[in-house]
């Protein structure tokens, strides 16, 4: 058999082992849990602040039913879900609290949760085909647990003495920062101990690597491993400072490496890092490649492809911006790249072009088991990186056009590094054999791209 036909079925035996996963009790469990790139949907791009349980439900079967046999697994609740009224200005939005000050979600929106049940339910139906369940939280204590100081649960701490109140996130005031303190970890703790009793598997925490808050961090990382559940750690926004980027290594099985990634293809040298685009993300993707590795990824962003609506995280609602070209592109750079690969498209209303793009088994197989990902060539309009495929099948090779024009590309295997002669090369896209040759000669349109494998027999 081919090798390229073997690799159609690994993604779906990791979705496969995946199943059922649960019970764990370290940073350890939750790095075995992520040996390859995490694969799921987050609910932000397209839903914002105000994805409902029905609508939750609704996107998690169809996930269920389209991808989840590709390695798609993770299913993520992105921020509010504690708002009764999330559309609300902010002050008016009407937060669910419990008596020890922890965020509980929305009755009116996740009906399921009544009775103190929390996420549990939620997370049970998820779990019962096969998937994960992921939240998303912003760092520190809600200020109106401080107001009153609460008492912090399991603990004889209280608020107030977890608190800093000096200490808020600049784009959201919800909270205030922890004290590095006894106090401050047994909020973390109460915090870790609920999501762990509701079942959750993944866990956004946000305004935290940008700046780079290491003692927060290190308390979160605390917490989940006494939690008694792998709870996979997903650090956001960034970019996250390259000089972090160990103890974020040591600390997160995923950290963001930009600002929100949007549906934007490029924007000026000294434009705001907020929205983060395509041509960005080329520079930054290759100084992170070396942090790359089994239980620790550096993180692009979700995909804003697709539709994004109805009330996406920025912008009115859409269908993306990006050119299927640009599309093709961005998948190409974050396999090639080894990013997690996680959607933001509206689950409901896909396209059957983006299911084409995000259900492409060869170009999964390269995100998901490729090695030795680099970028060989870096220039403005042309980039390309390579990588070796698994279990010694020859090399990736991903050719990216950044100009605004086409261009035909040409490169001989001696260009490349490869030392062997003349082999099959297959274009993954295409999913097609191109025969055998010592070089690859490509014409791509403006912001396309090619994903290549030169096969060693």
């Amino acid at each position: 058999m081919r090798y390229g036909a073997v690799k159609v079925f690994l993604p779906v035996i990791l979705a496969l082992a995946a199943i059922g996963v649960s019970g764990f009790s370290s940073r350890e469990d939750a790095s075995e849990l992520t040996q390859a790139p995490p694969m799921g949907w987050n609910s932000w791009d397209s839903w914002g602040l105000t994805i409902d349980e029905a609508q939750f439900r609704d996107s998690v079967t169809w996930l269920h039913n389209h991808l989840q046999r590709f390695g798609y697994q993770y299913v993520v609740v992105d921020e509010g879900w504690f708002a009764q009224h999330p559309e609300a200005p902010t002050g008016h939005q009407d937060y669910t609290i419990s008596p020890d000050g922890l965020y509980l979600p929305a009755l009116d929106r996740f009906p399921s949760a009544a009775n103190g049940k929390g996420f549990a339910p939620l997370a049970a139906w998820v779990h019962s085909m096969g998937l994960k369940f992921g939240i998303h939280i912003v760092r520190g204590i809600p200020r109106s647990a401080v107001e009153q100081n609460l008492p912090i649960a399991h603990s004889h701490f209280h608020a107030a003495e977890a608190a800093d109140t000096s200490d808020t996130c600049s784009w959201n005031q919800d909270n205030y920062g922890v004290r590095d303190n006894k106090a401050g970890q047994a909020w973390y703790d109460s915090v870790a101990d609920l999501y762990a009793k509701w079942g959750v598997d993944f866990l956004k925490v946000d305004c935290i690597s940008s700046p780079y808050h290491a003692a927060e961090i290190h308390a979160v990382r605390r917490a989940l491993d006494q939690s008694g559940r792998a709870i996979v750690l997903s650090l956001s926004p960034g970019p996250t400072p390259l000089a972090d980027g160990d103890d974020a290594s040591a600390s997160a099985q995923m950290w963001r490496i930009s600002d929100d990634m949007w549906d934007v293809w490029s924007t000026p040298a000294n434009a705001p890092q907020f929205p983060s685009s395509m041509t960005m993300h080329f520079p930054l993707m290759a100084k992170w490649e070396t942090y790359a590795g089994a239980g620790h990824w550096p993180d692009a962003d979700m995909l804003p492809i697709g539709y994004l609506g109805p009330h996406p995280g920025w912008g009115e609602p859409r269908a993306t911006r990006l050119t299927h070209d640009e599309v093709r592109t961005m998948v190409t750079l974050w396999s090639i790249a080894r990013s997690p690969l996680f959607l933001g498209t509206n689950l409901l209303k896909m396209d059957a072009f983006t299911e084409s793009v995000i259900t492409n088994p060869e170009i999964l197989a390269v995100d998901q088991y490729s090695e030795n990902n680099r970028p060989v060539i870096q220039q403005p309009d042309t980039v390309v990186w390579m990588a070796a495929a698994a279990e010694h099948h020859g090399d990736y090779i991903a050719i990216f056009n950044l100009a605004d024009k086409p261009q035909t590309l040409t490169y001989t295997w001696q260009d490349l590094g490869i030392t062997y002669g003349k082999c099959p090369v297959r274009d993954l896209w295409a999913r097609q054999d191109l025969g055998i040759s010592n070089q690859i000669s490509v014409t791509l349109p403006p912001h396309g791209s090619g994903l290549y494998q030169a096969e060693h027999r």
